[in-house]
């Protein structure tokens, strides 16, 4: 049985990128409009949210709760507001999610709902170009006086919406909304007026987008401008409370300190991650913010400190964060669903920034193992956190009060093509194996590829250009695999490894065929022994899938089954289990009779209630 030691919570490629960093990416994704997902194993789930988990959201916002009647109200003047006071983000982010889907998925009638809520929105929005329905049904008076009531956050998710519906149907109303509301606050919080610091950051990659569309470099400046806001003593509560009597936590809210000064994690999860997103795209595309180095501590900190085997990050019930560097408890977990989808838009970032494929690493991990579990397999029920360890008791609910992790998960999803490729002038870059067709530009070529693969239960992939390519194409070496081979047209060739990609020069023509394979061994992985929670315990892997044992499998008290270094584990093909999955049986040679089955950490609590673990005894 293979060992490996889990440095802290993962195993990592080598030290963090220390170079000087050029104000511009090093490779931009390609937009998920570009690319359609046909895949075995995300195809189902992708359909799913187009077709199940997407009117969960329209009928918790129309019908369920008052989310739509508050823009309603809004609109006439008339009504009261119910809900909490951020609920017009999870609108957004449904909206944001229908144009994902649309994508892949188009479907006329989802479309017309899309249409009748952005009306609703835009009928809702104040002259002076605010929008936000809390403070117009409870008094716009009291708008723009505390910090941390999210009003920056919801104009964030409002500007990604509309950007994302622009971009899946050609429609601007919705942009056009959030580009008023942008302009509005630009006209009240910059360099002559009122300082803000926003409670809850969103707002700031949210300009980098609107940036990024429109062409307007203000977007771009004013988030620069937002970022430099932290750390100096402006944040604040309603009524101007401070620190004084403990309204405004600044570490809770990363104001303890200028960002560029940020040198560990602290506070809230999702927020952090989100901040982090922001310095990540402010620094590619100006010169001397001295984000660099913050950056790359930051991901030191989180990665190598703070993070479980999942990929999930926070541990905190009470700040939804962060408590001590490897204080990881397993059943204590809180491993928000949100959290991890922040993690997958920081690393991509930091990828984007640096070039290096470690960065993606943390976002497949993330993506299928913390946050894929936040979702059941039908689609229709979420967890919000996600513990590496249950009695039994913990299960996914059909929505919450703060339905924050629903809308969130389901736009990533929707938007996973996103993440498959990057490219700059010279080279493409491959960050996933996930099937699909796409038609792009690298440089100023048009580019035309089919992907196949059966990842993450398979190794292999292959890539088919439809079209001609003069670039270099770099293919993701994850940092879990130990060996792989590459073929051209079925012949076997080298390619160098250089920051976690193999590089393939040469002039690709219509035909060409680039096949992968990685082996994927079932791995057994230890925790740093500074992890208290996990002493004498190990934790199993195979490919990018983390396993867990859970009691419908095993009859016998999971606390029982005990790992050796004698222990066999087989991967084993399950068709017809839990959707299909590649499960691992373990046995023992000197006790042939005792056998346990572990499944992927994502699809727990799909069945039977009852005890779960991803942390199993070792002796």
């Amino acid at each position: 049985m293979k060992k490996l030691v889990f440095s802290a919570c993962l195993l990592l490629a080598a030290s963090a990128c220390k170079k000087e960093q050029k104000p511009d990416l090093v490779n931009q994704h390609v937009d998920f409009a570009c690319v359609h997902v046909a895949d075995s194993f995300w195809s189902p789930r992708l359909e799913r949210v187009a077709r199940v988990t997407i009117p969960v959201c329209i009928d918790q916002t129309e019908v369920q709760t008052g989310r739509i009647h508050n823009f309603e109200n809004a609109a006439t003047g008339e009504g009261g507001h119910s809900g909490i006071f951020f609920d017009d983000s999870d609108v957004y982010k449904a909206l944001e999610s229908i144009a994902y889907s649309l994508t892949n998925y188009p479907d006329p009638a989802m479309e017309a709902t899309a249409d009748d809520w952005i009306a609703k929105i835009a009928a809702a929005q104040q002259k002076d170009g605010y929008i936000n329905t809390y403070y117009t049904l409870t008094g716009l008076d009291r708008r723009w006086t505390d910090m941390d009531k999210h009003e920056m956050y919801c104009a964030g998710h409002l500007i990604e919406a509309g950007i994302a519906y622009n971009k899946a149907t050609g429609k601007r109303t919705l942009l056009d909304v959030g580009i008023r509301m942008a302009d509005h606050i630009m006209s009240l919080f910059n360099e002559q007026g009122r300082h803000w610091v926003p409670g809850h950051e969103e707002i700031e990659l949210a300009m980098v987008k609107l940036y990024e569309q429109t062409g307007e470099r203000k977007y771009l400046d004013y988030a620069h401008w937002l970022l430099s806001q932290r750390g100096h003593g402006y944040g604040y509560t309603e009524n101007g409370i401070k620190d004084s009597l403990n309204r405004w936590n600044a570490p809770y809210y990363q104001d303890a300190v200028p960002v560029c000064d940020l040198r560990s994690i602290s506070g809230h999860a999702v927020r952090s991650m989100y901040l982090y997103c922001g310095m990540c795209d402010v620094a590619a595309r100006i010169a001397g913010t001295g984000y660099e180095e913050a950056l790359d501590t930051l991901w030191e900190d989180v990665t190598k400190r703070n993070m479980y085997v999942t990929g999930g990050i926070g541990v905190a019930y009470c700040t939804e964060g962060f408590a001590n560097d490897y204080e990881l408890p397993n059943k204590e977990a809180y491993c928000e669903t949100c959290a991890s989808v922040g993690m997958a838009l920081w690393n991509s970032r930091m990828a984007e920034r640096t070039g290096d494929a470690k960065y993606y690493d943390i976002l497949e991990r993330s993506v299928y193992n913390a946050m894929l579990a936040g979702i059941n397999l039908d689609g229709n029920l979420f967890f919000y956190v996600n513990p590496l360890a249950s009695d039994g008791n913990h299960h996914r609910k059909a929505w919450y009060g703060c339905a924050c992790c629903p809308s969130n998960i389901c736009r990533f999803m929707a938007s996973l093509g996103n993440y498959i490729y990057a490219a700059n002038d010279t080279a493409l870059y491959v960050n996933l194996y996930i099937g699909n067709e796409a038609a792009f530009k690298v440089g100023k070529e048009d580019v035309s590829l089919a992907m196949t693969t059966r990842y993450p239960w398979a190794g292999r992939t292959d890539i088919l250009f439809r079209s001609g390519m003069k670039k270099r194409l770099l293919l993701r070496v994850p940092g879990w695999c130990r060996h792989f081979t590459l073929s051209v047209n079925g012949e076997p060739v080298e390619a160098a490894v250089r920051n976690g990609y193999a590089s393939l020069r040469g002039c690709w023509r219509e035909g060409d065929t680039v096949s992968i394979e990685f082996d994927m061994p079932v791995e057994v992985v230890s925790a740093d022994p500074r992890v208290k929670a996990d002493e004498g315990r190990r934790a199993v892997q195979r490919g990018p899938l983390v396993y867990c044992a859970e009691q419908t499998d095993n009859p016998a008290d999971i606390e029982s089954i005990t790992l050796t270094d004698s222990t066999r584990l087989n991967a084993v093909c399950e068709p017809d289990l839990l959707g299909e999955v590649v499960a691992v049986d373990g046995v023992s040679p000197s006790s042939p009779d005792v056998s346990f089955r572990l499944i992927p950490y994502y699809a727990w609590d799909n069945r039977a209630a009852g005890k779960m673990a991803v942390w199993l005894k070792y002796e």
